[in-house]
């Protein structure tokens, strides 16, 4: 798989959308299924042939790339969702560091893969929960823990958790890719010139 900044923008878009998906969610209870599905179809994506491949095509990443547009021109930035990517690039290193940690996802996913298949969707209430389990008992358990604000109505409700943990799961599979395809934090403090016109490019 190729890492071009081009690649890399299209794994921080895959993170964002799934993060505004979880502030959403936690403010009023309702998300996109078609974003949710993107991001939990990412999860399972194992050997992609390309970084587009494993969202199901660039065009599935137009959210995300609209709002990593926001945040580097620092036009309608969104700082609370800035703070979220920080928290969960930081659970990631510690996520990457931790190979128990990654044997467990890794063999929590085959029977979501399953399920999925059997359902035939991804945004599936059962398949949310099955995946948000599966953060609550790994990722969830490492430290710092990301931490999401929103409305105490909705964040009392089951589905409502599952369905956080499940985002912030695929969330954390976005940021991996990212540093994987040569991302660091240098990027954002040095290069956003070039981030913003790779999503531009991304955006075209």
């Amino acid at each position: 798989m190729s890492s071009t900044i081009d690649d890399r923008i299209l794994a921080l878009a895959g993170m964002a959308q799934a993060l505004q998906q979880v502030r959403r969610i936690a403010d009023t209870g309702q998300s996109d299924s078609r974003i949710v599905a993107t991001a939990i179809n990412s999860v399972l994506q194992i050997d992609a042939p390309s970084v587009a491949a494993v969202y199901g095509g660039r065009q599935a990443l137009g959210p995300g790339l609209r709002l990593l547009h926001n945040q580097f021109s620092g036009q309608n930035q969104d700082k609370a969702l800035g703070k979220l990517a920080l928290a969960v690039l930081q659970v990631e290193r510690r996520f990457s560091a931790t190979p128990a940690c990654i044997q467990a996802v890794a063999a929590g996913i085959a029977p979501v893969a399953s399920q999925v298949e059997r359902l035939g969707d991804a945004a599936h209430p059962d398949v949310l929960a099955a995946v948000g389990a599966l953060y609550a008992d790994t990722i969830s358990q490492l430290r710092p823990r990301v931490m999401v604000q929103g409305n105490p109505h909705y964040l009392a409700q089951p589905g409502v958790v599952a369905e956080i943990r499940a985002l912030l799961l695929a969330a954390v599979r976005s940021a991996m890719l990212w540093r994987q395809l040569g991302g660091n934090y240098w990027d954002f403090l040095f290069f956003r010139a070039r981030l913003l016109a790779a999503v531009e490019r991304g955006l075209q």
